[in-house]
């Protein structure tokens, strides 16, 4: 295990400062905001550490209400809404300088057997013959340094590898609203089910609107062709899987209109079960000039 990854694990482990309330840390991203990942992975713990442990997470709701700071801790508050016989909800708020900048629940649920169906993997190539994020980033000379260096420290902790060219590398012309990543993080996780749920989550926040600039041949954040940030956040965790375990983030978007975009996706493990479906909106508009 990298130490990126053991920088990113204590920073998904949060204090418990009373019953149901818990306080994480917060680190720059790549905007001078919370990374949106982090705050949802964060909410997820504490609304999953006041669950028996044999409901495992299927599902989550979220929005983002204000841009995180950084700087500041952030306190999460758990109600706990319901514990039926085999599900049980969580809501959990996280709060910064005494306003609340994203709101989440969550859904668990002990197993059970029942009908079973899903929709086949696309194809993609084996992610050990893709570049990795260094060698992508590395080899774009129209990129800022000082911004590829925010890009790979964020991305430290997971091995992410674009299976085509991303917005920011090729841009200019519209190109098929579809994109794919392979992921999984930079060293080995312990068996903890909500440990790999909840890297998953912080890492589906990573790439998830790029089908929508690709749509309209826009470069992103790393280009400044573009300025946005997420607004809500759906997952629902359908088969078992494990983050330190290749993934594939087949993503589209369907629609982009009134300066929102919207990317939906599944997540398969490397030998075809859909393990996640994801949904986000964000603001995505174009800069105004001056």
């Amino acid at each position: 295990m990298n130490q990126a990854l053991n920088d990113l694990l204590d920073l998904l482990d949060l204090e418990q400062i009373e019953e149901n309330i818990f306080r994480g840390q917060s680190r720059s991203a790549v905007v001078p905001r919370v990374f949106g990942g982090q705050v949802a992975a964060q909410a997820l713990v504490a609304a999953g550490r006041t669950v028996p442990a044999d409901r495992h997470a299927h599902s989550l709701h979220a929005y983002f209400l204000r841009p995180g700071d950084p700087g500041a801790p952030i306190v999460y508050t758990v109600e706990r809404i319901r514990d039926g016989r085999s599900f049980t909800t969580r809501r959990a708020v996280a709060v910064q300088h005494g306003r609340p900048i994203f709101a989440l629940s969550a859904s668990f649920q002990t197993f059970e057997e029942g009908l079973d169906h899903q929709a086949p993997m696309p194809a993609a190539p084996d992610p050990e013959t893709l570049p990795t994020s260094a060698e992508r980033f590395r080899g774009y000379d129209h990129l800022d340094p000082v911004v590829v260096g925010k890009f790979l420290e964020a991305r430290e902790a997971i091995d992410l590898r674009y299976v085509e060219e991303p917005p920011f590398g090729k841009y200019g012309e519209p190109r098929e609203p579809h994109s794919q990543v392979w992921f999984r993080t930079n060293g080995k996780l312990d068996d903890d089910p909500l440990l790999h749920v909840v890297l998953a989550t912080y890492v589906s926040d990573m790439t998830l609107l790029d089908s929508v600039l690709l749509a309209h041949g826009r470069g992103g954040w790393a280009v400044g062709d573009v300025v946005g940030a997420s607004l809500d956040h759906a997952m629902w965790f359908h088969r078992p899987f494990r983050a330190d375990e290749w993934l594939l983030y087949d993503q589209e978007s369907p629609s982009a209109h009134g300066g929102r975009g919207l990317g939906q996706a599944r997540i398969y493990t490397q030998d075809g079960s859909l393990a996640i479906s994801v949904i986000q909106e964000g603001v995505v508009r174009v800069p105004r000039e001056n």
